[in-house]
């Protein structure tokens, strides 16, 4: 059984290697899996992807890919899943905080028969601040993605081959895995592991980028249109009822002042609904035009240690009928 390990890496020139060393020490313990790794340089500031070539050149089965400019992670992880052979598909993170000693709690739940599973972490060992975006997370994703209620999501995932195949005809500039497996396949489970802290630095996610990646939630939901939809339904019964209220009590008190303070309050409230509802249209908008000018998820500069024919494959020039992907019955099992 061979399992490709995922990794999206930016700033790691520290831990990257060390990850590695620790994954390989896991499977030679569990003779009945093979693995391959596909570790991505989302344009590192520091020589993160000279630790990706040292890897390459020492190990026949660690590819590296060096993207052009800053993607960010999910479409790394788009990019490293391009590349991977594996029949289970392992994401995880560059900074120890996955843990290789937690790898076969996934595989051996998957091995169950589902599509997806995820890593639970029993205590999460992150900040104040990155605690209280991640349980805004949870229920953003709930609502705006369609996650099961019961599942908890995570950077520490695996996934069948047949599932990966599915995510990959994924081709907008703007990913979100997560939603591209909650959209594939509901055949999904958690399974309790153990987080660690991060050897080296601190998370790499500002507020900004935190930000953008919920944004890119958009792609996958029309929520946000109805929210700002019912918004000014409310909003206009609202102002109809002040209306008629402010009528009557003009009719029966005919010498009531009308108060100049309280019309800029109610212009200030309706203009700013209004702003925020273009501002979502605008969102939407926005990111269709980016999508029809066929903005890449991601641009490859060079990659290290990968077979000729798995370069072929995966550039444009190269005219050959792709593989079809495994196909899913209408139950929630994957065939």
């Amino acid at each position: 059984m061979l399992v490709s390990v995922v990794i999206p890496c930016y700033n790691s020139q520290a831990t990257i290697e060390k990850v590695v060393e620790m994954v390989l020490d896991e499977f030679h313990s569990h003779p009945g899996y093979t693995c391959e790794f596909v570790l991505v340089n989302d344009c590192s500031k520091d020589a993160t992807f000279d630790a990706i070539r040292r890897l390459a050149d020492k190990y026949p089965f660690v590819h590296g890919i060096n993207l052009a400019r800053n993607f960010g992670q999910h479409n790394a992880l788009m990019a490293a899943m391009n590349y991977a052979d594996g029949d289970y598909i392992l994401g995880m993170d560059d900074d120890m905080q996955t843990h290789p000693s937690q790898i076969f709690r996934l595989l051996d739940k998957i091995s169950e028969g589902y599509d997806l599973v995820y890593g639970r972490y029993n205590k999460k060992q992150n900040g104040f601040f990155k605690n209280l975006t991640s349980k805004f997370n949870e229920v953003s994703s709930r609502i705006l993605l369609g996650r099961p209620k019961d599942i908890v999501s995570s950077n520490f995932w695996v996934i069948t081959r047949a599932v990966k195949d599915e995510v990959i005809r994924y081709k907008n500039y703007n990913p979100y895995v997560d939603g591209i497996f909650y959209r594939t396949t509901n055949n999904i489970a958690n399974v309790t592991v153990e987080h660690h802290r991060r050897e080296v630095g601190s998370s790499n996610y500002t507020l900004k980028k935190l930000m953008t990646l919920w944004l890119a939630y958009w792609n996958y939901s029309v929520i946000p249109l109805r929210i700002s939809a019912l918004l000014g339904t409310i909003f206009a019964c609202f102002g109809f009822l002040g209306a008629v209220i402010t009528l009557i009590r003009k009719l029966v008190t005919p010498d009531m002042q009308v108060g100049w303070a309280s019309i800029m309050c109610c212009m200030f409230v309706f203009f700013g609904i209004v702003l925020l509802v273009l501002g979502i249209i605008g969102e939407y908008i926005g990111k269709i035009i980016l999508s029809i000018n066929s903005t890449p998820q991601y641009i490859v500069r060079e990659t290290v240690n990968l077979p000729e024919k798995k370069k072929k494959k995966h550039g444009k020039k190269k005219k050959k009928k792709k593989r079809e992907p495994a196909a899913f019955v209408n139950d929630d099992t994957a065939l």
